[in-house]
C-alpha cells in the first residue's frame, strides 16, 4: 500500500516524499523585491518536504499585487532566489517557484508610474490588497488589448527561464484563486469578445498559450499547474465550473505536465462548499501528471487520500509555516506548533524563522 511517506517521480523530479509544502505568501521580501537572508534560512528550514513550492512570485513589475512579495523577473532576484534554492537543495530538498500575475488584484502604488492594475476586464474587483497603507481597495483595472497578450505570454516564458537559472527543480504556474489566468478563464470576470473571450475554448486559450511557452521553454517534467474550481476568493464562480475545469484538465492532458494541484474548496476555507458540489474525481481521472491535493487535510485525511489512491501528493499550506519539522510529526503522529496569524504577512524572523522542532 502506497504510503505518505514513500518516494515518488514527479515528471522529471525525484521526490523523497509525497508532503508539499503549498506556495505562502509572507510578504518580507528586500529591496528591489528580493528573498533576503530571513528567506533563505525559512526554506532551509522545511527542506525535508518531498517539494517545496516557493510563494507566488511576480513575472513582471505590471504582475505585482501585494507589497514585498519576491518577483523572477530581474537578473538580482534570480540571484538572490539562488541562494534560497542552494539552501534547499543543500538539506537535500527539492523546490519549485511558482509564477504569479495578480492581474486585476492590485493597486496602482504598487505598479511602475502608478499604472493600472490589468486584466481580462475593465471591472474593478471586490478585494483589498496590501499595500504601505496595509490593507486598502484595489484600483480599477484596464482590459489587456488582445495584441499585447504575446508579450505577457513571453513575460511568463522568461520567468521561468529565471526560475531554472535561479536553480529551481521547475516552475508552478499559478492559475488559480481568481488571479489573472483564472480572470480570463472564468465567465463571471472574463466579459471581452474576441479570441480570449466567450466560449470555454477561448476563455481557456491565455492559460494553454502560457503553459505551451514554459513547458517549450523548461520541459514539460519541470512545469506544473495549479487550479482553484470553487474558489471565490476574489470572484464569483463561473456559471458552469465543471465544464470549464474539465475542458481544462482535458487540454492539458497532452503536454504532459510534472502535475496539476488543485485546491479543493474554497481556498482557505471549507473544503466542500454548502450547495456547490463539484467533482474533482472527473478531473483526476483526466489528468496524466501526478495528481496534487490541498486545502485542510489533517495527518488522518492525508494519509488515508494518498493510500486510497485519491491523490499522489497532498500540499500543506499554514501547518507547514507554523512546523518546520511537519513532516517528521506527521511521520510520528506528534502535535504541531500553534500558528501565529498575526505574524503571517511582513515583519522579521518572528513568526517566520523561530518556530521550534522537535529537535530543538
Amino acid at each position: 500500500m502506497t504510503t505518505l511517506f514513500d518516494p515518488i517521480q514527479v515528471g522529471d523530479m525525484a521526490l523523497a516524499n509525497r508532503i508539499v509544502m503549498a506556495p505562502l505568501t509572507r510578504n518580507r521580501a528586500i529591496e528591489g523585491n528580493k528573498p533576503g537572508p530571513l528567506t533563505v534560512e525559512y526554506y532551509r528550514q522545511r527542506a525535508t518536504a518531498g517539494l517545496i513550492i516557493a510563494e507566488a512570485s511576480p513575472i513582471s513589475p505590471l504582475a505585482q499585487g501585494y507589497l514585498d512579495t519576491p518577483g523572477i523577473w530581474s537578473a538580482e532576484q534570480v540571484a538572490a532566489w539562488r541562494e534560497v534554492t542552494s539552501a534547499v537543495h543543500g538539506e537535500g530538498g527539492k523546490i519549485v517557484l511558482q509564477l504569479w500575475h495578480v492581474g486585476r488584484i492590485s493597486h496602482s502604488s504598487l505598479l511602475p508610474d502608478g499604472a493600472a492594475p490589468v486584466s481580462s476586464t475593465d471591472r474593478v474587483a471586490n478585494a483589498s490588497t496590501f499595500t504601505r497603507e496595509g490593507f486598502i481597495p484595489v484600483s480599477k483595472p484596464r482590459a489587456l488589448r488582445d495584441d499585447e497578450i504575446p508579450a505577457l505570454i513571453e513575460d511568463y516564458r522568461r520567468a521561468a527561464r529565471n526560475a531554472i537559472d535561479a536553480g529551481f527543480d521547475g516552475v508552478e504556474i499559478h492559475a488559480a484563486n481568481t488571479y489573472l489566468i483564472e480572470q480570463f478563464l472564468r465567465d463571471s470576470v472574463n466579459d471581452r469578445s474576441g479570441p480570449y473571450g466567450g466560449s470555454i475554448a477561448n476563455r481557456a486559450r491565455l492559460l494553454l498559450e502560457v503553459v505551451a511557452a514554459i513547458a517549450g521553454e523548461i520541459g514539460a517534467g519541470r512545469t506544473g499547474i495549479r487550479l482553484s474550481p470553487m474558489t471565490t476568493f476574489t470572484a464569483p464562480l463561473d456559471s458552469d465550473p465543471q465544464a470549464l475545469y474539465g475542458y481544462v484538465v482535458e487540454q492539458l492532458a497532452p503536454f504532459g505536465l510534472a502535475y496539476l494541484h488543485v485546491i479543493e474548496g474554497e481556498t482557505g476555507g471549507t473544503r466542500t462548499p454548502e450547495g456547490k458540489p463539484f467533482d474533482y474525481e472527473a478531473l483526476h481521472r483526466a489528468c496524466k501528471g501526478a495528481w496534487m491535493v490541498n486545502n485542510g487535510y489533517s495527518r488522518d485525511l492525508a494519509l488515508q487520500t494518498v493510500a486510497d489512491g485519491k491523490a499522489d501528493l497532498v500540499a500543506f499550506g499554514r501547518s507547514f509555516i507554523s512546523t518546520p519539522d511537519l513532516v517528521r510529526r506527521l511521520r510520528e503522529g506528534a502535535a504541531l506548533n500553534e500558528l501565529r496569524a498575526d505574524k503571517l504577512y511582513g515583519g522579521g524572523a518572528e513568526g517566520y524563522t523561530d518556530y521550534p522542532t522537535l529537535a530543538n
